[in-house]
C-alpha cells in the first residue's frame, strides 16, 4: 500500500508531563504502524525530541507546520509542531497551567485538522484534567471537548478490548447525577451509538446486553424503580426498532458473560459500572515489579462527524519519565482508528452516525 491509499492519523501528544508523549513516540517506533497508515504527531516537537533523547530512541523528530510537508517515513517522525511548550519549566508528574494548555491546543489542533479533512483520523494521548482547566478550559475531559467543538449533541464514550466493547449512558458526572440521567431516550439513543459502532468496526455479533442501574436489576422494584421505569421501556422499543438487545441484566452477571463474547456490546449505565470491568480485563498489573506490565484498552468517542480513539488509560504521572510506560494502547487506539477511517472513506458517515451495512472484506489489524 503506497502512502496516498493509507489513512492519515493524528495523534496528540497529550500532557507533556505525563506518559503521553513517550507512549507516542515508543508506538510510532512500530513499522506495524506505518505499513497501515501515515501518523503525525500533534504537540510540541521539543518535548518530543527530548523524550526520545532522554530513552535514547533511535528516531529523528521532524516538526512540520503543514500536513502537506509530511514525509510519513518510517524512523522519522513528523511533528506538527505547535512550540508551546517551555522545557525548562516543565516538570515531570506535575499539574501546571503550562502543560494544561499544551495539551489541550494539541486536541483543538487535530480537532481542526480532522474538521478541515486535512487529516482521516484522530487519536488522543491521555490528559490531565486539573491541567486543562488550570488552564482556563472548563471541560470533564476530552469527549466533551470533541463535542463542543464539533457541535455534536449526541455522542457516546465506547470503550474496545478484545471481547469486551462497552458504551456509556453517562460518563464524567457524580454518582448522584449518574442515576438521574438514566432516562429511557438516552438509553435508547446510546444502544443505536452502540450497534452502528459494532458495525463500523467490523463485529459480526450485534447482540446488545444493556445492564442494570440498581442491584439485582432492581428486584422489581425492591431496590429503586429505574430498571423497571426507564430501562426495560427503552430495551422493549429499541426491539421493535429492531436491535437485538437485552435488558436490564443485573451488571454482576452482564459483565462476566460479556467478557466471554456472549455480547457483541454492551451499555453501562455510568461511568465506573462500566470501566472497572473493562480495566480488570485489559489492565495487568505486575505486583512484583509494582507497575503495569500492559495497559490495553481504547475509547472510542460514538457520534462525531470526525474519528477520535484514544488510549484507556490515565497520565501516569508516577512513571513519567521514566522510560517504562507501555505503548500498547496507542497502539490498539491507532489500530481502531484505522479500521474506522477505512468504513469512513467507503461509506462517507464516521462510525456511530447511522446504520450501515457491514463490510466483511474490511481488515482488522494486529499490531501484536
Amino acid at each position: 500500500m503506497n502512502n496516498e491509499e493509507k489513512p492519515i492519523i493524528g495523534i496528540t501528544m497529550g500532557d507533556p508531563a505525563s506518559i503521553g508523549p513517550e507512549i507516542a513516540v515508543k508506538a510510532l517506533l512500530n513499522p506495524t504502524v506505518y505499513e497501515i497508515c501515515n501518523p503525525v504527531l500533534v504537540g510540541d516537537a521539543g518535548v518530543f525530541s527530548d523524550i526520545a533523547k532522554r530513552l535514547n530512541l533511535n528516531v529523528v523528530i521532524r516538526p512540520i507546520h503543514s500536513i502537506q510537508n509530511a514525509t510519513f517515513q518510517f524512523g522519522t517522525i513528523d511533528v506538527y509542531d505547535l512550540n508551546n511548550v517551555a522545557l525548562s519549566d516543565l516538570r515531570f508528574g506535575e499539574i501546571s497551567a503550562m502543560a494544561g494548555e499544551a495539551a489541550f491546543a494539541s486536541v483543538k489542533t487535530v480537532i481542526d485538522l480532522a474538521m478541515a479533512d486535512e487529516i482521516d483520523a484522530t487519536v488522543t494521548g491521555p490528559i490531565n484534567k486539573k491541567s486543562i482547566n488550570e488552564a482556563g478550559h472548563h471541560f470533564a475531559g476530552h469527549t466533551e471537548i470533541y463535542a463542543h467543538y464539533t457541535n455534536t449533541k449526541k455522542y457516546g464514550m465506547l470503550l474496545v478490548e478484545d471481547q469486551l466493547k462497552v458504551i456509556h449512558v453517562s460518563t464524567h458526572v457524580s454518582l448522584r447525577q449518574a442515576c438521574d440521567l438514566v432516562k429511557k431516550d438516552r438509553i435508547l439513543e446510546v444502544i443505536e451509538l452502540l450497534h452502528n459502532g459494532l458495525i463500523s468496526l467490523g463485529e459480526s455479533n450485534l447482540k446488545i446486553g444493556v445492564a442494570g442501574l440498581n442491584p439485582h436489576a432492581g428486584d422489581s422494584g425492591l431496590f429503586g424503580t429505574e430498571d423497571d421505569e426507564e430501562i426495560a421501556p427503552a430495551v422493549t422499543e429499541a426491539k421493535l426498532r429492531g436491535f437485538d438487545v437485552e435488558g436490564p441484566v443485573p451488571a454482576d452477571t452482564l459483565f462476566s458473560k460479556a467478557a466471554t463474547g456472549y455480547y457483541g456490546g454492551v451499555v453501562a449505565m455510568y461511568h465506573d459500572q462500566g470501566h472497572i470491568p473493562f480495566k480488570l480485563t485489559g489492565f495487568k498489573w505486575n505486583a512484583e515489579k509494582k507497575q503495569m506490565d500492559s495497559v490495553k484498552g481504547v475509547n472510542i468517542t460514538m457520534g462525531l462527524p470526525i474519528i477520535r480513539t484514544s488510549v484507556d488509560h490515565g497520565t501516569a504521572f508516577e512513571i513519567a519519565g521514566k522510560g517504562v510506560a507501555s505503548p500498547d494502547a496507542m497502539l490498539l487506539a491507532i489500530e481502531s482508528a484505522v479500521q474506522l477511517a477505512k468504513v469512513k472513506n467507503k461509506t462517507g458517515t464516521p462510525a456511530g452516525m447511522k446504520e450501515r451495512k457491514s463490510d466483511k472484506n474490511l481488515r482488522q489489524y494486529s499490531l501484536f
